[in-house]
């Protein structure tokens, strides 16, 4: 079965020409309609389609020009040869250069204008080809990039609960507290970016209790003095394993590991960091992980109702929590709670 070829519109102000171009391309196949100016090619063009343009340059109104920067901005499948009468070098690198496949003198030579024809349609059909092919290759990309990335961001998941793998009532404390973070830097105003890359780095700030003895991890009572000494250095171990990273997600979540545990009155740890010298992920951190370990049940203690662990986050407004973030917290409390229920433990029955 032949291939239908396409259908071509002929633009000339000249009824006599549209009707000697009509006659040419017709005997080679090719269906066509014509159009007096401008305007009515515009018509033709939204009503049918077309793989083709023969357009006259010196029309009245719009001129042959003027509708090429037209089509070739909305119509960009759309082949054009110009037709003039007048053998002009420089205005035919001007349509050349505008996106017009071909020039032809008038009067038409029959071979000359098929010869065009035919040129331009095969590198009209060539541009979409190579056009879509380069969107399916970006499509595919962009396929694979999502991939990785989800492999990505679950290769870190997965790293932030090597500390707490053995514990089932915190399995879902690292997910919780990437969603908390996230949220509490959106509402603050921080670019959904940066609020994207905290969403998977928060998970990481407790990883350095790897370092730490399982008799301090899992015992039941109050720690001694000592004790607490050395679980103060999960800070410092997060900060080692995650820090001077090629990533910068991870050395995000080195900073985290490091200050999730500062206060803003001076009195945290390890570094004693005050105020808003702790950094803003720190800040953040910290209200987020405090009240995921209120309310919910650890080996040491039972969980907490959400009303009495917003009442105490609010004792320590400007004392343990920066107090900007903290209103903000609270502002935001409903979708807190959301993220809470969402990512509850399988075991909490709170």
């Amino acid at each position: 079965m032949e291939e239908q070829k396409q259908k071509i519109l002929i633009v000339d102000d000249e009824p006599v020409i549209c009707e000697l171009v009509g006659r040419i391309v017709q005997s080679e196949g090719y269906p066509y309609s014509t159009a007096a100016d401008a305007d009515k090619a515009l018509e033709s063009l939204e009503k049918d389609d077309y793989g083709l343009m023969i357009c006259d340059i010196n029309m009245p109104g719009k001129t042959g020009i003027d509708l090429l920067r037209i089509v070739h901005e909305k119509y960009q499948d759309l082949a054009v040869v110009m037709a003039t009468a007048v053998d002009d070098r420089n205005i035919a690198i001007q349509t050349l250069n505008m996106g017009a496949f071909g020039y032809v003198i008038k009067p038409f030579e029959r071979n000359e204008l098929i010869i065009n024809i035919a040129n331009a349609l095969r590198r009209r059909e060539l541009e979409i080809e190579n056009r879509r092919h380069r969107e399916e290759l970006e499509s595919l990309v962009a396929e694979r990039t999502e991939e990785l990335h989800a492999s990505w961001e679950e290769t870190i998941l997965r790293l932030a609960s090597v500390a707490e793998f053995r514990d089932n009532q915190t399995a879902q404390h690292t997910v919780r507290m990437g969603e908390y973070c996230c949220l509490l830097a959106r509402k603050a105003g921080l670019p959904e970016e940066e609020c994207q890359m905290i969403r998977v780095a928060a998970p990481l700030h407790d990883v350095g209790k790897v370092g730490l003895p399982d008799s301090i991890l899992f015992k039941p009572g109050k720690l001694s003095e000592e004790e607490f000494e050395q679980v103060k250095e999960h800070s410092l171990i997060g900060n080692l394993i995650l820090g001077e990273s090629k990533s910068e997600t991870l050395n995000l979540g080195a900073l985290i590991a490091l200050t999730h545990h500062e206060k803003f009155n001076g009195t945290g740890y390890p570094a004693g960091l005050k105020g808003y010298d702790i950094p803003l992920v720190g800040r953040i951190a910290a209200i987020c992980d405090v009240f995921d370990a209120l309310t919910f049940e650890r080996v040491y203690k039972s969980a907490m109702p959400v009303d009495i662990a917003l009442d105490i986050l609010r004792e320590e407004r400007g004392e343990h929590f920066d107090p900007e973030l903290l209103d903000v917290f609270l502002d935001n409390v409903d979708e807190i709670i959301a993220i809470r229920e969402q990512f509850a433990d399988t075991s909490d029955e709170d």
